[in-house]
């Protein structure tokens, strides 16, 4: 009838979360209202009375770091689901509303992830800045045009998203034990290569967001046309450049966003979790905009490479460089610094991506009926 610091340990550990015995004793004090170390019937209900939260799984998912927060660039590990909301059909009301939810965000920072592509593209050539990049595009084909390429940029998250949960439980089924569990770093892996599966399946449609983004008013009337000219002036393969660069970019990504996610958490729970384990949404916001940021810091060389590949065809009348010799001659024309070239509108759009992603999610589940 009485519950201690290590079942309480035992128990996190069933649900996929390890803690140290002082994180356990630690929880089971907030708990504890007589000091004897251990929690009855009565300090059990008197405490989630107070404190309300309908059970220890609805903690979890709270903290659970999932594509939800969607910054545009689709390198995060996918979302998980437990047994229970696979069998009660939540799984693809949360994927929808992530979907809904990433659309959303997608659109409402299309400007700023024009103006990255187009700061990667042609930076070097001139001295391009946030406020004269915004006028030129502008100026060029009219306020539109700031979301020219967007579309693409929506349409590509229905498959990807669903290759991705797909891909992904077909990799954990590798990695899964004889007790049915499955590591933290078998997850990062198995995530990983889902990531690099979807990203596979609709790298083309990357390459159609990237040549509409750098495209002039009236170059293509659509996504189609510009699939159909590719298709007759370059061939099938030039739906395939930057691919490289693009998986390579997903280790650092993924890797550095997770373990940055994880070590906020760490220390927030350590820190300030005395009263409940429910970190607030602006906690939330908080460690999920800090780390995808550090994880794009990490990667965004990478993805500059991507967007010069693909986009060279239609800006360089020279001969086409592969991955090493576009690095080499950034560094050696632009310096290091060449590397990050568009990098401030790609940080300036985490922060209200993030925030508006969360907020339409959060509606969405609420429409769809999820607790």
């Amino acid at each position: 009838g009485k519950i201690d610091a290590s079942e309480i340990g035992q128990s996190l550990k069933i649900l996929g979360i390890d803690i140290s015995e002082k994180q356990a004793t630690r929880i089971l004090q907030s708990m504890d209202a007589d000091g004897t170390m251990s929690v009855d019937w009565n300090e059990w209900r008197d405490h989630f009375l107070f404190n309300p939260a309908t059970d220890i799984q609805g903690i979890i998912r709270y903290w659970k770091h999932s594509t939800v927060l969607d910054i545009g660039d689709s390198l995060t590990i996918p979302d998980e689901f437990t047994e229970e909301e696979k069998k009660t059909g939540q799984w693809w009301k949360q994927l929808l509303s992530g979907g809904v939810a990433g659309a959303v965000s997608r659109t409402g920072t299309a400007p700023l992830d024009r103006l990255k592509v187009m700061m990667q593209v042609h930076g070097s050539k001139g001295k391009m800045n946030i406020a004269g990049g915004l006028q030129q595009m502008v100026k060029e084909g009219g306020v539109r045009s700031l979301w020219r390429g967007n579309g693409v940029n929506v349409v590509k998250i229905a498959p990807e998203t669903a290759i991705k949960f797909w891909a992904y439980e077909r990799y954990k089924k590798m990695f899964v034990d004889e007790d049915g569990k499955i590591g933290t770093m078998q997850r990062f892996i198995s995530g990983s290569l889902a990531g690099a599966t979807a990203q596979t399946s609709i790298y083309p449609m990357e390459v159609l967001k990237t040549r509409l983004a750098v495209g002039k008013t009236g170059q293509y009337s659509g996504m189609f046309d510009c699939a159909k000219k590719i298709l007759r002036k370059e061939g099938v393969m030039a739906f395939y450049k930057g691919y490289i660069p693009n998986i390579l970019g997903i280790i650092p990504y993924a890797g550095i966003d997770l373990a940055v996610y994880e070590a906020l958490k760490k220390t927030w729970l350590e820190k300030y979790a005395t009263d409940s384990a429910n970190p607030g949404v602006l906690v939330l916001l908080g460690c999920g905009t800090l780390s995808s940021t550090c994880g794009q810091l990490a990667s965004y060389p990478l993805a500059l490479i991507r967007t010069r590949m693909q986009a060279q065809a239609m800006v360089d009348g020279g001969p086409q460089l592969n991955m090493v010799a576009l690095f080499q001659r950034i560094i050696a024309q632009e310096g290091p610094l060449g590397l990050y070239r568009g990098i401030a509108p790609n940080f300036m759009k985490v922060l209200p991506a993030v925030s508006i992603s969360y907020v339409v999610y959060e509606k969405m589940k609420e429409n769809l009926g999820i607790a």
